[in-house]
């Protein structure tokens, strides 16, 4: 009863001649990576900072200027985006946070969120909450809380959204678990590594159940069809939410034949990708700087070359990799991704066309737009000591600069483990940032750099956190260590004098009268601190 109710709304939706027929006759296992092959090309936003102007299309009410706050129902408008927060619903702390990996600013699971409640959502698991135990957060559309039994993946609390929105969660995390199931997972609540179910047994138990109770709304379709038009992919389960029976409910081992595929006559030269009308946004650009973005190709049954040419406008601005893209490229099953440049020589808005032909039906315009901004000049912020300090989590803080115009900060975490100092930076949207995984070293740090247009801060000074609390602040001049075999080298944004080195019983073993970037001294195998005149703060290295 659910699959026809869900057909009958998805016809609406403007799913590609050809789009998924490779899926027809697939079960289980090869079926899901089917989906993977099909979804996980996809032309990528401009920036992570540009996504709020992506939202105004794709998370907006219809009929005003109001976010469609899938987290809240405070009344916030755009174009403003102050008060929200770019949300991974599916955490990126789950696949370790990288910007390389296609997830950070896939549009597919990006929402904005208001502030308090993405702050509480963390990075927990969706599940049910345990109304019988005390609620961590609760503003009526969505809480957080203890799991009732059986769920949360061993997490301490998990997320739970409205009803009204359980669905499009769950159809959500089907297409992650689907397009990024390669990647190795950092956290497993909900995941295990593999490719098929990837999910894991609770997780399927529960989003098949939010899946099939909260059906696809005329939101998610509306959505679906906007990000299509900035990215060339789709969310399946919400063109054919059938799919997901196949793959992780009670359909699995029937042959999957998808019922809204429109199988293009044999033969008959099409471009599938990218969509008619498509708009791809550069962006705000600080003026030297250059912007890259990769367009999706994709054609069917071509014979000759899909020609390049960027016209009108400001076509100086923008550049492309080549002129011709060979038939069998394009038609091959990866397609072909285009890189488009875009340089600009001056400041201002700058537009131009690129328009895509051959012996396909017609020709295909694809707008380019970019803003030219001067180059910012950005100040170091202050990192200050850390709060809510417990063996597990701490809250990093800092302040920034007044008057400077931030898009983003990026926090560097360096965890002490055996010796070992390992380095990770993990972008934050305000003065503070919630660090988990603190039981898994034995002590941090943390520094900080404002980002605006891409362009970063100097760095701040630097603040040690160890299990017994704050172990130090610097105030001027950050130093960090690095121990190799037979040596150890100094890491420094400006040279440091009265650099002091001792063992472990605080013999002094070495004394060098300044040290700057990439100072290597060298050292017998053991364990030491590393001071200077200007990081009283003892910093533990290990030599090899």
């Amino acid at each position: 009863m659910l699959i026809a109710a869900f057909a009958a709304l998805c016809s609406m939706a403007e799913i590609p001649a050809g789009y998924y027929s490779s899926l027809n006759g697939k079960t289980d296992g090869d079926l899901k990576t089917a989906v993977h092959n099909i979804i996980k090309n996809f032309t990528r936003v401009s920036s992570y900072n540009d996504l709020p102007r992506y939202f105004q299309v794709t998370d907006v009410y219809p009929d005003s200027r109001r976010w469609w706050d899938m987290y809240s129902d405070i009344p916030l408008y755009a174009p403003s985006f102050t008060g929200l927060n770019r949300e991974h619903s599916f955490p990126k702390s789950w696949w370790g946070g990288s910007e390389s990996v296609g997830a950070y600013v896939d549009l597919n699971h990006l929402y904005p969120s208001e502030r308090a409640a993405n702050s509480a959502k963390s990075n927990y698991p969706l599940g049910t909450v345990d109304m019988n135990q005390p609620v961590k957060f609760n503003n009526g559309i969505c809480r957080v809380g203890y799991p009732v039994r059986g769920q949360g993946g061993n997490a301490a609390s998990v997320f739970e959204p409205d009803d009204e929105y359980k669905g499009d969660f769950a159809r959500t995390y089907f297409y992650m678990a689907t397009c990024y199931q390669n990647l190795t997972w950092k956290y497993t609540y909900m995941v295990s590594q593999n490719d098929y179910p990837t999910l894991n047994n609770w997780s399927i138990d529960l989003l098949m159940q939010w899946h099939r109770m909260d059906p696809v709304s005329q939101k998610e379709v509306d959505r679906n069809e906007a990000v299509y038009g900035f990215q060339n992919n789709r969310n399946p389960f919400i063109d054919m939410p059938e799919l997901a029976e196949y793959i992780w409910g009670e359909r699995r081992g029937e042959p999957f034949t998808p019922g809204s595929v429109i199988i293009p006559p044999t033969g008959d030269p099409q471009l599938l990708a990218p969509a008619t009308g498509m708009e791809l946004q550069f962006g705000q650009v600080a003026i030297g700087h250059t912007a890259t973005s990769r367009l999706f190709v994709h054609g069917q049954d071509l014979r000759h070359a899909v020609e390049v040419l960027l016209y009108s406008a400001d076509s100086k601005m923008f550049s492309v990799a080549t002129e011709a893209i060979p038939a069998n490229l394009a038609c091959s099953a990866d397609g072909y991704w285009l890189t488009v440049n875009y340089t600009p020589t001056a400041t201002g808005t700058h537009t131009s066309r690129l328009l895509l032909s051959g012996d396909f039906d017609g020709s295909r315009g694809v707008s380019l737009r970019g803003e030219c901004l001067p180059v910012p000049t950005l100040s170091a912020c202050t990192a200050t000591a850390p709060t809510n300090i417990e063996s597990d989590r701490y809250t990093a803080n800092w302040t920034a600069p007044a008057n400077e115009t931030i898009d983003y900060f990026v926090v560097t975490r360096t965890r002490y483990v055996g010796g070992e100092a390992i380095d990770e930076e993990i972008v934050a949207e305000d003065n503070s940032l919630e660090i988990v995984g603190f039981d898994e070293s034995d002590s941090e740090a943390y520094s900080v750099q404002s980002v605006r247009l891409e362009v970063r801060s100097p760095m701040s000074n630097v603040v040690f956190v160890d299990h017994a609390g704050v172990s130090g602040v610097t105030v001027d001049q950050p130093l960090l260590a690095k121990g190799f075999e037979g040596f150890i080298r100094i890491i420094c944004n400006t040279p440091h004098p009265g650099c002091r080195i001792f063992d472990v019983a605080g013999r002094l073993v070495a004394e060098v009268g300044t040290v700057e970037q990439n100072t290597d001294i060298p050292l017998p195998s053991g364990i030491y601190f590393v001071t200077t005149a200007a990081h009283g703060t003892p910093v533990k290295v290990v030599v090899l």
